[in-house]
């Protein structure tokens, strides 16, 4: 099976490879870097335009779109091949990014990062298919290590850059620095990336990714405003989401060809991969969403604190991803799955310690440990769905992993964002306005001693209630590591 998998690869020069996969890294460093940086800055964005209910939008609305444009943009690329879709998919991006830094408030910016997530659908998953394309299974388990490299990179310069740009320059900044990398990515691909495909006639399944962006959106909304919506405003927008959601089930089974291709999920690897990387997604975004937050507006720290303590994990992230390629070499894809499930546990523990007395260590603890459990998990859970299909499957494989990571990170930023907020709506109702002035470093001054105590206290206590649901994703993402097919590796791949 692994020759009749294999069969398609295309055949490309090595130094032509090389500059391909340097095309690749670019590409994944412009999306690693929008993660960080823009997390890094959010507390001071939200200080600027206000609206810290809507703080976890930010990050929702873009997750969202990028969530349901991946299976879309891997199916295209099925049929037309990658470098046109990803020229296509970064164009919508950089047009996003671009508005994001002209925004002058906060739902205008939501709209604007959820333009960004359209476009950021075609990005990493192509990057990775091409990756996919051109080595094999056991080369990609070595080139992982240099594709996370990127994170490794963006994590020092991103929380860096971040803290520098909003406290010395303009936020805006943040999002502009990302169309020179994107240019320049284009035009790599289009010079050094030579495709043969072959005409394919396909169905693109457009009302389906419409119904799942409408049925998980209203979903979403339902969570996170729930407080602001009532009881009767949140179960009308819940059962929309409900409807919406059935809809969806019921076209999909009349397709052809399915925006979530559910036969693909027949398979035992891909589907217990895909439900560890939503686990790893959605855990990722406990950390993204809030530690930058607590640590700036609770603890008191400055910006660059902040994004260092975000940083630690996208650092421990990229050792980790150089670690587990041996191990999936060496051991299996299922061993590196469970170092990785630990250590998100462990992790996860560490950051529900935190309090308004804790040292900025336990943090970059926490965060380090995140990085290194998730740095284990996610190259185990994509190199074994990349093994496992053929090349007019891969795209379609790749965005089905790339989908539930995004669908992970989206619904974990809106179930997290609706525990801070219940959480302060209980605790110090109506003080939005204040929690704007406590996360900005230039206005905290402007709060008297206790009405900083009492912020800061509450803040603590419902971002430590998304901790402890961290557990609970760590601990189930774990469940599903064990229950990964044993003895499988790039070495020992899937046989018929």
């Amino acid at each position: 099976m692994e020759d009749a998998l294999e069969e398609e690869r295309p055949q490309v020069a090595a130094a032509r490879k090389r500059l391909v996969l340097a095309a690749s890294l670019m590409a994944s460093f412009m999306a690693a870097v929008e993660s960080t940086i823009v997390a890094t800055a959010m507390p001071t964005i939200v200080a600027d335009l206000g609206g810290f209910r809507l703080f976890s939008w930010v990050f929702a609305g873009y997750l969202l779109t990028m969530a349901v444009s991946i299976p879309i943009y891997g199916r295209i690329a099925d049929i037309y091949g990658r470098k046109r879709v990803f020229f296509a998919g970064t164009a919508v991006f950089l047009v996003g990014t671009t508005l994001c830094g002209f925004a002058a408030s906060m739902p205008a910016l939501i709209l604007f990062r959820a333009v960004q997530g359209l476009g950021a659908g075609a990005i990493q998953p192509i990057a990775a298919t091409i990756v996919g394309d051109i080595y094999t299974p056991a080369e990609r388990a070595r080139v992982q290590g240099y594709v996370s490299s990127v994170f490794g990179i963006s994590a020092i310069a991103g929380p860096a850059l971040g803290a520098f740009i909003v406290e010395d320059l303009h936020w805006s900044l943040v999002f502009w620095l990302n169309l020179p990398i994107g240019a320049l990515s284009i035009l790599m691909y289009g010079i050094f990336l030579r495709e043969r495909v072959r005409p394919r006639r396909h169905r693109i399944d457009y009302g389906g990714a419409v119904l799942l962006a409408l049925g998980v959106g209203a979903a979403m909304l339902a969570l996170v405003q729930a407080e602001s919506l009532g009881l009767e405003g949140s179960a009308a927008v819940a059962g929309f989401a409900l409807l919406a959601l059935a809809a969806f089930a019921l076209h999909e089974r009349r397709q052809s060809e399915p925006v979530v291709p559910l036969r693909l999920w027949r398979n035992r690897v891909i589907a217990l991969a895909n439900l560890g990387t939503f686990g790893t997604g959605a855990a990722m975004m406990g950390v993204n969403t809030f530690l930058p937050a607590f640590v700036q507006g609770v603890m008191g720290q400055s910006p660059a604190v902040a994004g260092l303590a975000l940083g630690c994990q996208s650092v421990s992230w990229t050792f980790a991803t150089f670690a587990t390629a041996r191990v999936m070499i060496r051991a299996s894809y299922r061993t590196s799955a469970i170092i990785g499930g630990v250590t998100l546990l462990f992790g996860a523990a560490l950051l529900a310690l935190l309090g308004p007395e804790s040292t900025v260590v336990l943090a970059f603890l926490g965060s380090l440990t995140m990085g290194f459990g998730i740095g284990f998990c996610n190259p185990a859970f994509l190199v074994s769905i990349q093994a496992s299909v053929g090349w007019e499957e891969r795209g379609a494989a790749t965005g089905s992993n790339m989908f539930m990571r995004m669908l992970g990170q989206s619904l974990g930023a809106a179930v997290f964002g609706a525990i801070v907020n219940f959480g302060l709506a209980r605790r110090i109702p109506g003080a939005e306005d204040a929690i704007n002035r406590l996360l900005d470093p230039a206005l905290r001054h402007t709060l008297a001693a206790g009405r900083l105590a009492r912020l800061g206290a509450a803040v603590a206590a419902s971002i430590h209630e998304v901790y402890l649901a961290l557990i609970l994703v760590a601990a189930a993402t774990l469940v599903v590591s064990f229950l990964f097919p044993s003895g499988l590796s790039p070495v020992r791949p899937l046989r018929s």
